[in-house]
Parts: C-alpha cells; structure tokens; sequence
C-alpha cells in the first residue's frame, strides 16, 4: 500500500487549500482537525471496519438468539466505535507520514495548517474514547479490542517499510472487530465458535487484501518511486488474477462459517451470492492500470458490505419471529 492511508479514503483533495491559512477562524482550525480524522468523509472508509463487526455481531446473536433490542444496542456500539477507531487510525497515519503524494499534499498535517502536537492531543482524546467504549464490553471482548488498537492499527504505517505484504496486515486491523463482536454476544470459548471466527476473519482479511490493493493500484508510479511496498507493486501484471484468487477464498470462508452456524437460505442468497456476484461484475470491469477505476472499485467494496449484511440480518430476523 501506498503512503497514504488508504483504510480509509480514496482522495485526499481538502477544501482548505485555497484558504488563507495564515490567520485561520476558529471554525476553519477545527474544521481542520476533522479533516484529520477523515470524518468529513463518513461513510468512506468507516464502513470497511463497521461491516466485520456487525457480520460478526449478528451471526452470534442468530446462533445465541440474542433479543432484537440488545442487537441494536449492541450494533450502534460497534457502528460508533468503529469509525472512532478508524478516526484514531488515520491521525496515526498521517503522524507516521514521511512521503506526501500529489493526492496527500492537501492534508492538514502535511499542509502544515496543524501542528504535529495538536495531531497528537487530537490522537489522544481519540483513544480515550475508543478506550472507555471497549470497557463496555464482557472482560474477554476488552482485552481482544485492545490488540486491535495495539499493534494492529498503531504499527500498520510502518509495515509499508517493513514488508510487501502491509496489506494484510491491514486485514487484521480493519477486521478486528470480527472476533470482540462475537465474544461480546458469546463469551466462550468453545471448538466450533473458535472456528466461526478465524474463519471469519481469514476470509475478512482476504478480502481486505482485495480492496486495498485495488487502491494502492493508483499509486503505484510513486510508491515506487518512494521506496514503499504493497502488494499492489508486488503482484504487478498478475494482480487481477491474484486477487481473484482472494476474493474466492473470502466467498468460501463466508460459505464455510454459514454451514459451521447453521444459516439458512437467505445467508446463501443474498450474503454468499450477492457477494460473490459483485465480485464477478468488479474482475470483470476493473482496468488496474486506470486510477480512477482502481478508486472505484475501492469505493464499490464498501457497497458489497451491504449484500453480506443483508443475508446475515435477514436470516436473524426469520429466525426470531418465526
């Protein structure tokens, strides 16, 4: 991956970079600091954290019928903890950030209209946060979140020095949630529970490898040129097939965790089909070496969040009032 941060948005064009930043209104300088948590973005990016945990949330409370009331709870939770994660990871990429792009230049820490401290207050009210939320949770659950936080997404900047592969890394961090929202609902540990969730979460991870290649595939020219490794330069002229290679494994995992959860037909339809078909129609139209494509595609992942979701939901809800 590039050395942006791709979790997470797919531009980085700023609305300040024709302001005169000299003597910013307090409005413009706060307006800056949620720009650095990419929320002016919502829901880009945040939702590629908030799909595993509520896939993950919901398929628990189908096994363990967990009231409707307590599954909405329970998925806002982890709908507003996960895009304050996110916010927390993106400062923490641009704190890490050593290489400005053409497309990252217009960032508030690289346009130098926030100071490096203030990135780091902003960081640490974050945690804070993010730290308070995952104390709500069953002791077993907590402990699980705070490897998410560390070192999933507090090392991942700098594993685009460190390995070709930063993009799985990624995976772990942007799908965490996975196993803290299964042991949220089920806080056992139990051989066919332990199985849903690294099943789960190998198959998220996969997919995780697909979208975020697909978006350092824009940047590839000056990634090289920066000396920054991804799967994107590494897979090179193989890339489509390769991922497709992915893809199929995150269909199979989904197939996989269904059959070990017992789900029924609406899971297969529309979670396993629908996604499956989506990736069809993403392979088949997706031009690697155009980089507005290669955001496009990035962007069309978080909509096969949906088709996932809605076969999972829809399969808890029979469930419940039949």
């Amino acid at each position: 991956m590039s050395a942006r941060t791709p979790l997470l948005s797919s531009s980085s064009d700023s609305t300040f970079k024709d302001i005169d930043t000299k003597r910013p209104t307090f409005a413009t300088f706060c307006w800056y600091y949620f720009e650095l948590t990419r929320l002016h973005k919502f829901p880009l990016g945040n939702l590629l954290l908030i799909w595993p945990s509520v896939w993950s949330l919901t398929m628990a409370a189908y096994k363990a019928h967990l009231d409707p009331h307590d599954l909405l709870v329970w998925t806002a939770l982890f709908a507003i903890g996960s895009t304050l994660v996110h916010s927390a990871a993106c400062v923490i990429n641009d704190i890490y950030l050593t290489v400005t792009l053409e497309r990252t230049k217009n960032r508030p820490l690289a346009a130098g209209v926030i100071p490096l401290a203030g990135a780091w207050a902003l960081l640490l009210v974050l945690l804070a946060v993010c730290l308070a939320m995952i104390h709500m949770v069953n002791p077993v659950a907590a402990v699980v979140g705070l490897i998410g936080i560390f070192p999933f997404h507090a090392l991942y900047p700098l594993m685009k020095r460190w390995t070709w592969w930063p993009q799985a890394w990624l995976g772990f961090a942007m799908n965490w949630g996975i196993p803290m929202a299964w042991l949220s609902v089920i806080p056992a540990y139990r051989k066919e529970d332990v199985q849903i969730i690294v099943i789960l979460l190998f198959g998220a991870v996969c997919w995780t490898i697909v979208y975020d290649t697909q978006y350092g595939c824009q940047d590839k020219v000056d990634d090289e040129r920066a000396g920054v490794k991804s799967t994107s330069l590494l897979f090179g002229k193989h890339v489509r097939i390769i991922l497709a290679g992915f893809a199929s494994v995150f269909i199979g995992c989904l197939v996989t965790a269904g059959v070990l959860n017992r789900q029924s037909w609406p899971y297969y339809l529309l979670s396993c089909g629908g996604a499956s078909m989506h990736f069809v129609w993403q392979f088949a139209t997706w031009d690697a070496d155009e980089p507005s494509d290669c955001g496009a595609k990035f962007k069309a992942n978080h909509d096969l969040g949906y088709f996932v979701y809605a076969g999972i939901l829809l399969d808890y809800l029979l469930r419940t009032y039949n």
